[in-house]
Parts: C-alpha cells; structure tokens; sequence
C-alpha cells in the first residue's frame, strides 16, 4: 500500500497539491473507523501533538521533494535510513542497547536498500532531503511507539493528522487544491490511511526500529513495481538488494 501510494503521487504534476488532497482524504476515511472505535487517553495527548508535528515536516518535505528529485532516488533513501534512525532514537531514549539481532537486521536492511536503489542519481541535495525526510519518519515512529498505547489505532492516527489535514491545504492554495482533486488523489489517501493504521497495529507488538524496518520491505515492492509497471531495469544488483532486505526482515523477526 505505502509503496502504491508514493508512486500515483510522484506522477502527479502537481505534487503539493495531490498532497494536500491526500491529506484531507486520509482524514475523511479516518473518520467513520475513529468514531467507531473511540478510545483515546489523555496521555496520549503529548504524543499527538509531538506526532502532528513530525507528520507535517513529513508530508511537507515529501511534496517538495517529489517535485523536484526522482521517486527512485528519495523514496529509497528516506526508507532506507529510517529504521537506522530510528533504533538510534530508541537507544537515546531509553537508554538500552538494542539487541545483535536488531542491529543486523536493521543494518541488513539498510544495505539492502541501498543495494535495490543501486547508484545514487540526483547529488548531495537529493541525498540531503531523503536523509531529513528520515529523520521525521524516525521521529514520529517513535513517538507512535508510545502513544499508541493510550488509545485506539483509528481515532490516534485520525487526532494526528487533523492539523496536517488542515494546516498543508490552506498552505498550497485553495485553487491548486481543487485542481489537484481526482480519484487518485483521494486513492492516495485513502491508502495512505490503511498502510498506516497498519504500522500502527504493528507498534502495538514490536519495537519502533523493528516495525520502521519492517516496513523498508516497500521499496522491494516499489522496485517490483518500477519493473513491471514503469518497465525499469532491474539488475542482479537490485535483486540481491531485496533478498538482503527479507533477511534483514527476517532477523529482526527472530529478535
């Protein structure tokens, strides 16, 4: 699902304003699941607000970045280095050391995503943007890790994404906005949603660098995907990447 979206929004021509429209319709979609399953703590509220933040870096850096760099340049190296960062974050926050096998899945993992994204195109400035975009993903990760035990997955994520949903559309224009408006601006969405009440659920069971790793298994499938649908070169360079990747996967499974 994370995978799918990213590509229909890196087709869009106007990145920002499919964005916006994404945005709002994760919002929508979110509804109906959070009324029905309303549980939200008070103690969540910090964790709401610092998540807010990070998403709204996110969502605004992505935009950006989509419109000026490749999907294969940012996608893989803001996923790749997201779990690194963020059993980092872990590690400073709680003050343990993370497990071999956590370590060496994550490393897998980021290797392997380097190895499926094969040779860095688009200079230091993609690479700087892709590393910031980690950063947030890191961030509100983490912050996820906590908050979602105290409260339900629907309802949080819909808390977290309420100031984003309002905040980005007033920021790219109400006219740009409408123009962006299309079924697959709101499929973005919507998908956007599902992969993430996912993590979420996820959270609830592993750690943050584990799930954030976990994860990276998108850019596998968006390489499957460039292959397939955008007719891509994939080299045995790309397929020892994926396979460096599932074992990453598997050996934080097994930690």
């Amino acid at each position: 699902m994370h995978a799918l979206w990213n590509l229909l929004l890196a087709r869009e021509p106007d990145t920002e304003a499919a964005t916006a429209v994404a945005v709002a319709s994760l919002a929508v979609v979110l509804a109906i699941p959070a009324v029905l399953t309303w549980r939200v703590e008070g103690a969540a509220v910090p964790y709401i607000a610092g998540s807010a933040a990070l998403e709204l870096a996110y969502v605004g850096l992505l935009a950006a970045a989509y419109r000026r760099f490749e999907l294969s340049v940012v996608y893989p190296v803001a996923r790749g280095l997201a779990p690194v960062l963020a059993l980092v974050l872990t590690v400073l926050v709680t003050l343990s050391g993370p497990s071999a096998g956590e370590v060496g899945g994550v490393l897998a993992v980021a290797a392997g995503v380097l190895l499926v994204r094969g040779r860095l195109r688009g200079g230091l400035a993609a690479l700087g943007v892709g590393a910031v975009i980690a950063a947030t993903i890191a961030g509100y990760t983490v912050v996820d890790r906590y908050g979602i035990r105290h409260a339900n997955a629907a309802p949080y994520l819909l808390l977290v994404m309420l100031g984003p949903a309002v905040l980005y559309p007033l920021g790219v224009g109400r006219a740009r906005v409408a123009r962006a408006l299309s079924p697959v601006t709101v499929l973005v969405g919507a998908a956007s949603a599902g992969a993430y009440l996912l993590v979420l659920l996820a959270l609830r069971l592993a750690s943050a660098p584990a799930v954030a790793s976990v994860r990276e298994t998108s850019v596998v499938i968006a390489t499957a995907l460039a292959a397939i649908v955008l007719k891509e070169r994939v080299g045995p360079a790309r397929v020892a990447g994926a396979v460096l990747v599932a074992g990453g996967v598997a050996l934080l499974a097994l930690s």
